[in-house]
């Protein structure tokens, strides 16, 4: 019952209420403290890619590429291991084929994308 009367009402209730309101007048300062850092990081950043600090789309698209031949590799080697009897865990195996082929298949869509990208820019009139 005690703990019902702490929450509820009375003076006690009011000086709770007043404590809850400063914190969450404190939550609500700091957040826009934060927000007003992530804003000029954020703006920093913009200026540093415009300078030239961020990988360009051939580098990114490059990394990509490496690593979906990374795990095509890793896939493959470790199906040799398992059809060599060097490892039991077919599981392991399955996944890393899957892995595989999920990260082929989003390389050939993001290829077909950007296919029909240039397609559509080459039929442009100049």
């Amino acid at each position: 019952m005690s703990s019902i009367s702490g929450i509820g009402g009375g003076f006690a209730g009011a000086n709770s209420l007043r404590e809850i309101m400063e914190l969450r007048a404190q939550i609500i300062e700091k957040s826009q403290v934060l927000q007003q850092v992530h804003s000029q990081q954020g703006q920093n950043g913009t200026s540093a890619t415009s300078v030239g600090a961020a990988p360009g789309f051939t580098q990114t698209l490059q990394n990509a590429l490496q690593t979906v031949n990374t795990s095509q590799t890793r896939a493959s080697d470790l199906t040799t291991a398992y059809e060599t009897g060097q490892t039991q865990d077919v599981a392991k195996v399955m996944l890393a084929r899957q892995e595989a082929s999920v990260g082929f298949e989003a390389t050939l869509q993001v290829r077909n994308k950007l296919l029909s990208a240039y397609q559509e820019i080459m039929k442009m009139g100049v």
